[in-house]
């Protein structure tokens, strides 16, 4: 089973919408350096989300797209939300993480929340720690490992 990245997500806050930027470099149980949410002190280092989940809240109505769920990895082509926690999975030529977490309380209602009644995130989205670090672009394969 595998995925593609269509977006690689950063921002320098918690709890904003990410920007994009073409390549990433995963640290070792850390996460994506420069982002907000990378840290050594929990289990949600990196987050992931599909892009037909982000489809669901475009049909909608919603004017949305990768980055716009404050998620660090956008998908494509595997149901995320299906994977279990302990799942591993290669990024890339070299990066490996491991599922901690699928979806998560909302404590605080987002922007996407307020304007659509709902957001994807919570219910889809997943969270994975780096297990060994690598280099990352848009485009690479994401592959489950057995």
């Amino acid at each position: 089973m595998s995925a593609t990245i269509i977006s690689i997500n950063v921002s320098d806050k918690k709890g904003m919408r990410k920007k994009a930027i073409d390549t990433a470099v995963l640290k070792d149980n850390y996460g994506i350096e420069s982002d907000a949410h990378a840290s050594e002190t929990w289990h949600r280092q990196v987050s992931l989300l599909a892009l037909e989940s982000i489809d669901k809240m475009r049909a909608k109505g919603l004017k949305v797209g990768p980055g716009d769920f404050a998620e660090n990895i956008t998908t494509q082509g595997i149901s995320l939300v299906d994977l279990p926690v302990g799942t591993k999975m290669t990024i890339g030529k070299d990066a490996e993480v491991e599922v901690s977490q699928i979806g998560k309380l909302c404590h605080n209602r987002c922007a996407i929340y307020h304007q659509a009644g709902d957001c994807v995130m919570p219910r889809e989205g997943i969270f994975v720690k780096v297990l060994k670090g690598g280099t990352i672009k848009t485009g690479d394969e994401i592959v489950i490992k057995d």
